[in-house]
């Protein structure tokens, strides 16, 4: 069995013979056509060129594939949005309590490097943003908040950059519960992918959104007697973008060579030094990356959480999501 047909959740032994495995899971399974399905007769608010500026390196993403997965998605998350200020109006109306605004409905999307979650969350920003209820969306990517690579060689895990160790937990806790609390400015510090650094005095300033997306590697990680309160705590919603390891993998080595020729060219680019790699030795610096790093970083941290989603999409090879999987209620 690979990792992608593996269950989210297993039966003991005792109970394999005995349960059927569909009625082990907490997600009902939804195939690709009967999802499609869903968008019914909603327009498709974005344009061939928005959808275009939305794609990551290597990525197959087409109107289809935001009409038949994203559409759906944005409508469903618009309904949890909603019935989310319904309840705080409720809840508000029984303690006889009123006047203060609802709390901002937090996303959080969570998936192993080179997998698209980046482009799952820009998406969602810009549908989210046309439907009339949550006009105001924000997105916040949790890079801001790994330690300054001067920190992480401080305390020895530079080598182990996107690991949960890697960030300021605490200041990401701070920065969604004070977006929660409905705080007029909060800062979000910024991350260059260009100098793989934290950049010192610059930020993104979040202003009382209808609804924040947060993604990461890393942000479905649960609370631990050390971390007693995690920031997936803070999630009214959670996606967690899969895939085969394999693909991934693919993927992964596939961008790294299209940033060879682009952005590593660059003469302020941390890893311009990979640059003038031909391709066979770029293929093999990508492939020792993935296996020191960004495989043992998935198996051991970012696919246990999975479980945790309240919504799962699994892609198969060609990047195009085939299934989903949604919570049970």
């Amino acid at each position: 069995m690979n990792d992608n047909d593996s269950p989210l959740v297993e039966a003991g032994p005792e109970t394999q013979t005995l349960i059927r495995p569909e009625f082990l899971s907490p997600f009902m399974e939804i195939g690709r056509d009967e999802w499609a399905r869903l968008a019914g007769s909603t327009p498709m608010p974005l344009t061939a060129n928005e959808i275009e500026s939305f794609r990551g390196l290597g990525e197959l993403l087409d109107i289809q594939e935001v009409e038949e997965v994203y559409l759906p998605l944005s409508r469903l998350i618009d309904q949890y949005a909603i019935a989310a200020r319904k309840m705080h109006e409720r809840t508000r109306g029984f303690l006889e309590r009123g006047g203060d605004r609802p709390s901002t409905f937090v996303i959080g999307i969570a998936g192993s490097v080179a997998v698209g979650k980046s482009t799952v969350a820009r998406i969602l920003r810009d549908l989210l943003a046309r439907w009339p209820e949550t006009p105001r969306v924000e997105l916040v990517t949790t890079d801001g908040f790994l330690y300054p690579n001067a920190e992480l060689q401080r305390r020895g895990i530079i080598s182990r950059k996107g690991f949960p160790e890697s960030y300021d937990r605490r200041a990401l806790l701070r920065f969604v519960s004070q977006v929660k609390a409905g705080v007029p400015e909060v800062y979000a510090p910024h991350y260059s992918h260009l100098v793989y650094d934290i950049v010192p005095g610059e930020f993104t300033v979040v202003r009382q959104p209808d609804i924040l997306i947060v993604e990461g590697l890393n942000v479905l990680q649960p609370a631990t007697m050390q971390h007693p309160l995690a920031v997936s705590d803070l999630f009214d919603f959670s996606i967690y973008v899969d895939a085969r390891t394999s693909d991934i993998q693919v993927w992964y080595r596939d961008r790294f060579l299209k940033l060879r020729e682009k952005a590593f060219s660059n003469p302020n680019s941390y890893f311009r030094r990979y640059a003038r790699l031909d391709d066979e030795v770029a293929v093999a610096v990508a492939d020792e990356f993935w296996t020191n790093i960004n495989e043992p970083n998935l198996i051991e941290n970012i696919r246990p959480t999975r479980a945790r989603a309240s919504l799962v999409l699994r892609k198969e090879a060609d990047h195009r999501v085939q299934k989903v999987l949604l919570r049970k209620l």
